[in-house]
């Protein structure tokens, strides 16, 4: 009996925590993951062709930097990015709004081990690589960033233009 009760224990606790684990650093519903459509766009579809492009992370006399950091998409585009993680420290990609970006950026400030593993958002340890597909649904002109607390201020942002 004490064995049962305690494998019902075990699996209670495991349920309970599961939302941490899906969103760690968030608030239930607030984290990064977009199945419905957002102002800069919605999760890509892998059965359909996706453009390719390869984006890098990495230091330089004490900036940090993307390259590129100026993207332009046709509206209704989907799109690979093939991330890759040069640099020395951890760094991540997050594609979204400049307000929705910076707003973030104040909330990670809170809690700066806060990772992002999201349709929108990767996080990647030095020398990995990682990849996100989206398809920009919308036009108008959207940011990418690091919003590891001090990064994007250090430079790592981009813009996004979708015509």
């Amino acid at each position: 009996m004490k064995a049962r009760t305690f494998f019902i224990s075990s699996i209670a606790a495991i349920l309970l925590t599961g939302t941490a684990i899906a969103a760690p650093g968030h608030k239930p519903g607030e984290g990064h993951s977009h199945a419905d459509d957002t102002p800069y766009g919605k999760p890509g579809d892998p059965k359909k062709p996706a453009r390719i492009v390869q984006i890098v992370f990495r230091e330089d006399d004490g900036k940090m930097l993307f390259l590129p950091d100026k993207l332009k998409f046709k509206k209704g585009e989907q799109v690979r990015f093939q991330l890759r993680n040069n640099g020395a420290i951890d760094h991540e990609f997050v594609v979204g709004t400049v307000e929705e970006n910076l707003k973030h950026m104040k909330d990670m400030e809170k809690n700066p081990d806060m990772e992002h593993d999201d349709p929108n958002a990767k996080r990647l340890k030095p020398k990995a690589t990682g990849e996100i597909l989206w398809q920009f649904t919308k036009a108008g002109t959207f940011d990418f960033s690091c919003l590891i607390p001090g990064h994007r201020q250090a430079g790592m942002f981009g813009t996004i233009v979708v015509e």
